[in-house]
């Protein structure tokens, strides 16, 4: 997921694994990304962006934004996220389609795993 924002944002494909982690340890270290966890599928830490990233990375901050919304309709257009368009602040909730498994296979991959990043971010709520 990082590596495809690093690809938009950079215009321009990051060749190796070693230029990759030195955008995210700069990161790291600035304070704009947490590692969150470790994708259970292919074992790569998974990360959080704070709020820091405004200011480091406005622009990756934009897109990031960008793809988590688009990500979010998308699993709600298949009736598995909810919410309320016409408050101010809508906070999404996940409808028990998310529980059938059967529902939750016909996702693609990049849906299964926003799904449980969806997960994830209300669990730690």
């Amino acid at each position: 997921m990082m590596k495809k924002l690093f690809k938009r944002m950079f215009k321009q494909k990051i060749s190796t694994m070693e230029s990759e982690d030195k955008i995210i340890e700069y990161l790291i270290l600035s304070g704009a990304l947490e590692m969150a966890g470790i994708n259970a599928e292919n074992g790569e830490f998974t990360y959080t962006m704070t709020s820091k990233m405004q200011e480091v990375m406005p622009d990756l901050y934009k897109e990031q934004l960008n793809f988590v919304n688009s990500e979010i309709m998308g699993l709600w257009e298949k009736g598995f996220v909810t919410f309320d368009l016409f408050e101010d602040d809508p906070e999404f909730s996940l409808t028990k389609k998310c529980t059938i498994a059967d529902e939750v296979s016909q996702l693609s991959q990049q849906e299964r795993w926003s799904l449980e990043e969806l997960k994830r971010v209300l669990l730690t709520r």
